[in-house]
């Protein structure tokens, strides 16, 4: 499954996404989410604190590097979890000389992911 979006707003722009992938921190998220995570999971494995685990989050779901996953009970209370499914990051020209970015995503992890979240309801 791919994904383009032009700089002319179609989805996250070049800036948000290039920012992202520029962060230290949000690349620690990414290489840590191959399985879907809490934040405080996400916070304990990386070393960040908690607040900024919840900054990059945003920054990376906003970047469309990283989606949230239906919440999951935890006691009485429902958590997100994330998960990078991201399998191909492009940036290139398209026809019209305009930036554009393409992001594939791992069809095989994206069904494993939703199959794993529902066990767990």
């Amino acid at each position: 499954m791919s994904l383009e979006f032009s700089s002319a707003g179609e989805g996250p722009d070049i800036e948000t996404v290039v920012g992202a992938l520029d962060d230290d921190g949000c690349r620690k998220i990414v290489a840590v989410l191959e399985e879907p995570k809490t934040v405080d999971e996400v916070a304990e494995v990386t070393g960040l604190p908690l607040s900024t685990t919840y900054r990059k989050l945003d920054q990376l779901t906003d970047a469309s590097l990283v989606n949230e996953t239906v919440g999951v009970r935890q006691g009485s209370h429902r958590k997100a979890r994330y998960i990078a499914d991201v399998e191909r990051i492009t940036i290139d020209l398209n026809d019209e000389r305009r930036f554009r970015v393409r992001i594939e995503r791992a069809k095989s992890r994206a069904m494993s992911i939703w199959a794993k979240t529902s066990q767990e309801l």
